[in-house]
Parts: structure tokens; C-alpha cells; sequence
């Protein structure tokens, strides 16, 4: 399985965006080693270019993206997104994107093609079974078949299955009902406690994100305009309290 939680990220002014169009700007943030860390904003706010630049998607224009892995300090702007994952930092895209026309285990099998993942196939692929007992029932069946709630549990399973050190998971909650959106976050905590996860997780859904974070920071128009050392700050701050309860 994944070792212990010896992984933090630390991204440090980070300007990026689309050709002209400058998204993030001075962005800084730090994931602390086996913490989850929520970035919270409303769409377009700059929640997905972050996970992407992290991911090697995007690339910076200035500021900084490392980790620290066993003690080992990694650059990763400039790094390609497959160099990223070598390192064991995974994302989980908005959307899933998953392979509708394959099964669930093709689906799953797929998450592990980096070299430390394919020697531990067998064992992680049992314990993705054993967190989401519903994929073991189904898992020949087409994805594309299942509802938005399992395909949510394919997409977290093929993460593990990529034998993660670094988890991202870019809005989970989009189209979810309310029950699976509460569900989902749990399945996000108990992954991160059963492998020793460092969780960097980018919602709009406050409410639902607060109660698995650790600390997390708000985004406002590419800029983090608060940053909360405990679910509890974020939950007292003014901003928050305008921008999510509408008080």
C-alpha cells in the first residue's frame, strides 16, 4: 500500500492561465504531510488551473509548485503531468473522465501504469474492493452504465489504484445529489486515513468540504483572499460567511 503520510505540497506566488488570460495571481498555499486541505471558491474562480498546474496541465508563469516526498524536495513546474504522477501526485479531474465503454476493472486496471503501482496491482485493486464494496458487485459492468455516484467511486478507486502519495481531487460534489455529495466526502476521508493520504481538495460545496478538512484557504478571482489554520476558522470567517451562508 501507500507509506506513510511523508508527503506535503507547497505552491508559492504561482501566476497562470490561458495565453492572455491570467486566472491565478500570486497564488500561494501549503498542504501540510497527511492533512487535507480544502480550497474553496465558487465557479471560475480559479479552483481547477490551480489542480492543473500542480499536475503539469497548466503551465506557470510565475511562482513556485514543489513537494516534499520521504524527504525529498521535487520541483514540479515544468515537470509533465506524467512526471507528476510518477512522483505519486494524482488527480481526481471534475467530471471523473473515466472510460464509459470499458468496465469497472478495466477502468481501475488503468489507474496503475506507473511503475510503483504495478507491482502492488493485486493488493491495491483488493483494497479498492474492499473500501467501495459496491464496485467488487459490479465490476464487469460498463461504466457508462452507472450512475454519477458510482462513477465517482471508479474515478476515487482508479486514484488508489495509482498508488497515490499526494491526493487531488478537483470538485467532487459537481452533480451529485446531496446524500452521494455527503457520502462522497466520506469515502474521501477514509481513503486518506486507510493510505496515509496528504488530500488537496478544490469544492464550492462549503458545507459538505469543511467537515473532512483539516485547514483550507478561499479563492476569489485567482486570489486567495483568506487562508484558515481549522475547519473551525473557516467556518467563523466574515468572508466565508458572505460568499457560502449568504449572511
Amino acid at each position: 500500500m501507500a507509506g506513510s503520510s511523508g508527503a506535503s505540497l507547497e505552491i508559492s506566488g504561482l501566476d497562470a492561465g490561458y495565453g492572455a488570460v491570467r486566472v491565478l495571481q500570486g497564488v500561494s498555499l501549503s498542504v501540510p504531510a497527511g492533512q487535507t486541505v480544502v480550497l474553496l471558491g465558487t465557479n471560475g474562480n480559479g479552483k481547477t488551473t490551480l489542480m492543473r498546474s500542480v499536475m503539469g496541465q497548466v503551465r506557470p508563469t510565475a511562482g513556485t509548485v514543489r513537494a516534499t516526498i520521504d524527504g525529498q524536495a521535487v520541483d514540479l513546474a515544468g515537470l509533465s503531468p506524467e512526471q507528476v504522477v510518477e512522483h505519486g501526485i494524482v488527480l481526481v479531474p471534475e467530471g471523473r473522465r473515466l472510460f464509459p465503454r470499458l468496465t469497472v476493472e478495466q477502468n481501475l486496471r488503468l489507474g496503475a501504469f506507473r511503475a510503483a503501482a504495478r507491482a502492488h496491482l493485486d493488493a491495491n485493486l483488493a483494497l479498492s474492493y474492499e473500501l467501495f464494496p459496491r464496485l467488487a458487485e459490479r465490476r464487469a459492468q460498463l461504466v457508462g452504465s452507472m450512475s454519477g455516484g458510482e462513477q465517482q467511486m471508479v474515478a476515487l478507486a482508479r486514484a488508489l489504484m495509482s498508488q497515490p502519495r499526494i491526493l487531488l481531487v478537483d470538485e467532487p460534489s459537481v452533480g451529485l445529489a446531496p446524500i452521494l455529495v455527503s457520502r462522497t466526502m466520506e469515502m474521501i476521508a477514509e481513503m486518506k486515513q486507510r493510505l496515509g493520504l496528504t488530500v488537496l481538495m478544490a469544492e464550492q460545496n462549503f458545507h459538505q468540504a469543511v467537515r473532512i478538512a483539516d485547514r483550507g484557504y478561499v479563492i476569489v478571482h485567482g486570489h486567495i483572499e483568506f487562508e484558515g489554520e481549522s475547519a473551525a476558522a473557516l467556518q467563523d470567517n466574515e468572508l466565508v460567511r458572505q460568499v457560502y451562508l449568504g449572511l
